[in-house]
């Protein structure tokens, strides 16, 4: 009985939902779910005092919740703003030899918040359940509570700090209507993040340049007011 009931409670949503009605002008549309954000890290050698010593930055991936606020300019243009909870990355250092193959492991843990701003476009009719959609907007990356790893304190090492990044975003999305307010949404975008990371040596100074470049996956819930 149960099994029956629930056939027939998927068929009828599986009926109604291509009738459901998408998005109009005027429309705000709040999402929520999980986000990743997966660094494919491109790093420089190491610097110190301007030359270099070897080795290389890496960033770990970070999972944490993702919220979306988009208000419909048009039937099928938006504007959307993507925020998050911090997310925090494992800075490593690897690559280094002889006397210096000390410094390679964990480095340090960093937070960053990525609030990105774009102008999203539907495709299709807003008869449509089905709605993919494209984006192109800004991205400001704030990073914050910078700390050393023990490991490296110990070696010396002191003041370290990430220079913050502003640039493009792309993406590409899909909402599923289940209900005239209540969508499924899936999301996949890349961002330009670049950052300057630098530390003090005692009395040295340690750069290296960092062109993270995530790419950001979500999956979650929508609701259309």
């Amino acid at each position: 009985m149960i099994r029956k009931t629930l056939s027939a409670s998927l068929l009828a949503l599986a009926i109604a939902a291509p009738f459901a009605q998408a998005f109009e002008a005027g429309d705000i549309i709040v999402r929520a779910g999980a986000v990743t954000v997966d660094p494919k890290e491109d790093s420089s050698t190491v610097k110190l005092n301007g030359g270099s010593i070897g080795g290389q930055a890496t960033l770990d991936s970070d999972t944490q919740l993702g919220l979306n606020f988009a208000y419909m300019v048009t039937d099928k243009i938006g504007i959307e703003l993507l925020a998050a909870t911090p997310f925090e990355h494992n800075v490593g250092l690897k690559g280094f030899t002889g006397g210096l193959a000390g410094l390679n492991g964990n480095f340090a843990d960093v937070k960053h918040l990525p609030p990105t701003l774009s102008v999203v476009y539907y495709p299709l009719a807003s008869q449509s359940a089905f709605q993919p959609y494209v984006g192109l907007g800004v991205n400001y990356t704030m990073f914050f509570d910078e700390d050393l790893s023990s490991q490296h304190t110990a070696a010396g090492f002191s003041n370290l700090e990430l220079d913050d990044s502003i640039g493009l975003a792309a993406q590409v999305g899909m909402d599923y209507m289940l209900t005239d307010r209540v969508m499924l949404n899936a999301q996949l975008r890349w961002i330009d993040i670049d950052t300057e990371a630098t530390a003090d040596l005692g009395p040295n100074k340690v750069k290296v340049d960092v062109d993270i470049d995530p790419m950001v996956y979500m999956v979650g819930l929508g609701y259309k007011f």
